[in-house]
């Protein structure tokens, strides 16, 4: 059997097969990988979240040279916003609709873990119907050297206060050669599946990730990928729910220490290997798209190379577009919808386990 039809199939591919199909011509992997999206995900339909992105902290210590959003505690810009202003973020979600946050900022070297805890309480206390999913295994890695706790005791902690998942950020490469050299104090691969771990036997909501762009190629994306893989196998073996989704988007430098040390990942790259993740992870059947770093136009396009999702609304992004990413921080729930009919879809609103919430039927002409 052909190797694409033994990925089309839905068959487990290896790691070295995994790597032989970035040989391949963009056209046949998108084929292959469109057919595989229509097999598993509702062919007619792409998804997309309404939520909002919000960073509470830019102080962090780990200071990675491709970030142009962290800053030291003493810099002039350095922020900690308050829980007023983080609820009044919340509250003009809510506003358009919106029933969740992705709460994110750097490692701070003195926010103790009760902070968290009374920040976590106070949104639940105020916003109750909003989903509250928060910081990162780099976040939780920096609260266990501050308290000395391990991460699930830590993660217990921030559930009782109200914390419903742990997104995957800080994944970029899971090959320790590629992202120490890109970043020395960086979480290493262990510990980032160490800690995604915890959260998943907690039942805390976890996204998948993978950023390119770093210098590295096949082989590497490959093992990252596996890697993913075999989490998702173990996690649902053992507690019963792994990742919700894959999300995959392209390293950006432009404003960073980290520009022109590594070649940028083109559009043609980032199709490619979406394509290539849609077969590889044969057990994680939700793929997003990623507006924020490719564009509309790409995005659009990356529906038809194994993404089933358009992302979300995000309303406020600040990571990647102080990073030099493309000029849009959030998107309107109108433009999502346009964009995803214009490629011949039905736009639904979804949550965050992707159960679609409605169907969005263009009015009656």
């Amino acid at each position: 059997m052909d190797l694409l039809e033994k990925a089309v199939a839905g068959e487990r591919l290896s790691q070295e097969e995994i790597e032989a199909l970035f040989a391949y011509p963009l056209p046949e992997l998108a084929a292959a990988a469109h057919e595989r999206r229509l097999a598993v995900t509702d062919p007619e339909i792409v998804t997309y979240l309404i939520d909002r992105n919000i960073n509470y902290t830019n102080v962090c210590t780990v200071g990675c040279p491709y970030c142009a959003f962290w800053r030291s505690k003493n810099h002039p810009e350095a922020y900690v916003q308050s829980f007023e202003e983080i609820s009044q973020r919340v509250a003009e979600l809510e506003a358009v609709g919106g029933k969740r946050i992705l709460l994110q900022g750097g490692v701070h070297p003195e926010l103790p873990l009760s902070w968290y805890e009374e920040m976590l309480r106070y949104l639940k206390r105020h916003h109750p119907e909003v989903r509250i999913d928060a910081f990162s295994p780099e976040e939780i890695l920096g609260l266990e050297r501050l308290t000395g706790l391990d991460a699930r005791e830590i993660l217990a902690r921030l559930k009782d206060a109200g914390l419903d998942g742990m997104p995957g950020a800080g994944a970029e490469i899971l090959v320790d050669e590629i992202r120490h050299k890109a970043a020395r104090r960086r979480i290493s691969t262990a510990d980032w599946f160490r800690i995604v771990d915890a959260a998943q036997e907690l039942g805390l909501y976890t996204l998948a990730s993978m950023v390119i762009g770093f210098g590295e190629g096949p082989k590497e994306r490959a093992l990252h990928l596996v890697r993913i893989r075999d989490q998702e196998d173990r996690a649902r073996e053992r507690y019963g729910r792994g990742f919700a989704a894959f999300a995959m988007w392209t390293l950006q430098t432009k404003n960073t220490a980290y520009a022109g040390k590594a070649p940028e990942a083109s559009a043609h790259e980032y199709l490619k290997t979406l394509a290539v993740s849609r077969l590889a992870l044969d057990n994680i059947p939700n793929h997003q798209a990623s507006w924020p770093t490719m564009g509309f136009r790409v995005a659009q396009t990356a529906l038809f190379y194994g993404a089933n999702d358009f992302g979300s609304t995000m309303l406020e992004e600040n990571v990647v577009s102080a990073a030099g990413g493309y000029d849009r921080t959030h998107a309107t729930v109108a433009q999502i919808q346009r964009l995803i009919r214009a490629a011949g879809f039905t736009p639904a609103e979804r949550d965050v386990f992707y159960n679609v919430l409605k169907v969005d039927v263009p009015e009656p002409v």
